[in-house]
């Protein structure tokens, strides 16, 4: 049985195998899947990781996270690569104030790269972010997987299938292409990669620009939860 299938199998065991242990409820669990492949050299994912650094650090994305229902939300971070590759190097975490969104922001400054090549397998990362849902300790009113990435898919299953069947299990998948190497990358993602209810795109011109992509991209993803 090929390994992708295994794995939405192994999702679909989770999420049907039960009462699960009480979970928090926030008003988002969002999987942040960065891209770790071949082509994203030292000083990139440098840019792409301070970004997000930058990005939590700032005071809009914990006035986003207040202005939900519930004002929390759940985020973990992965590295991805090729179809098997990926790690999660940051845990889920609770972000309900200034503290922990500033601890957040320091655990992603301080998770090392772990994956240097191995293709660029949108339909791999999006299938392991799936697998972290049900991991987590919280139930999100919005679970969405956000990609960033500076290539199109190139490893693995159809990027199609992996993102409908996200979209069918209930979860959003958001983009921020990066066009360095791709110029229409953004076309890429929004006809093949972004789906869901309200998905959406932020390109980023460039790596140097990344981190500004990132805010607009967060702020959005926070605040913009329709009940």
């Amino acid at each position: 049985m090929p390994a992708a299938l295994l794995r939405i199998l192994a999702f679909i065991v989770v999420f049907g195998a039960g009462p699960a242990a009480a979970q928090t409820t926030v008003d988002l669990q969002l999987v942040l899947a960065v891209d770790a492949s071949g082509s994203v050299n030292d000083a990139r994912f440098e840019l792409q990781k301070q970004g997000y650094v930058a990005a939590f650090r700032h005071p809009r994305v914990l006035h986003a996270i207040r202005s939900g229902l519930n004002q929390a939300i759940a985020v973990t971070m992965t590295q991805w690569t090729g179809p098997s590759l990926q790690v999660q190097v940051v845990p889920w975490t609770l972000l309900k104030d200034a503290a922990s969104v500033m601890a957040f922001a320091g655990a992603i400054e301080k998770a090392p790269r772990q994956l240097y090549s191995g293709g660029t397998s949108i339909s791999g990362a999006i299938d392991h972010s799936m697998l972290l849902m049900p991991s987590a300790p919280y139930k999100g009113f919005k679970r969405v997987i956000d990609i960033s990435g500076d290539g199109s898919n190139n490893r693995g299953r159809s990027v199609t299938e992996a993102r409908d069947d996200a979209v069918r299990a209930g979860v959003i998948i958001n983009g921020l292409p990066i066009l360095t190497l791709e110029p229409y990358l953004d076309k890429y993602y929004f006809d093949n990669v972004i789906g869901g209810p309200g998905s959406f795109m932020i390109p980023a011109e460039s790596y140097e620009k990344f981190a500004e992509a990132v805010l607009r991209k967060l702020v959005l993803e926070i605040a913009s939860l329709e009940r």
